[in-house]
């Protein structure tokens, strides 16, 4: 089981597509990683089949040259604190939970508001207030 930066990535995933399970590691930066370390590590190896040596040559190179999981997580709670204290326009959007970057919220942007919640359902009350 391959540990990197306090990650299991996935036994049998190849090791260029392992590395996107990394917070902040997507298809290119793995696809850079990857170049620099060609030489050592092939991308077509699955992860079960790497050495420690070569897990640590890939553990150092992330740790040292990019920002990755938890120090990138802290940093973007501490942007979005800033802009919420500060009073700025998306702080607002990020305190209420809304989408932030002019994103239409009349339809759409479920993924930020979360479940519906339906508003007046139950029995109309009659015009004269009988049952």
């Amino acid at each position: 089981m391959a540990r990197v930066s306090g990650v299991d990535l996935p036994k049998n995933k190849r090791i260029d597509v392992a590395l996107t399970y990394l917070y902040g590691v997507g298809k290119s930066r793995a696809k850079e990683v990857m170049a620099k370390l060609s030489g050592v590590v092939k991308p077509e190896v699955r992860v079960k089949d790497l050495t420690e040596q070569q897990i640590g040559l890939i553990n150092n190179l992330l740790t040292k040259e990019y920002k990755i999981e938890g120090e990138l997580r802290r940093e973007t709670q501490a942007h979005m604190s800033r802009l919420t204290e500060i009073g700025s326009y998306r702080g607002h959007r990020h305190r209420r939970s809304l989408p932030a970057r002019g994103q239409r919220t009349k339809t759409n942007a479920r993924t930020r508001r979360g479940r519906r919640k339906t508003v007046g359902v139950g029995k109309a009350a009659s015009p004269t207030g009988k049952a």
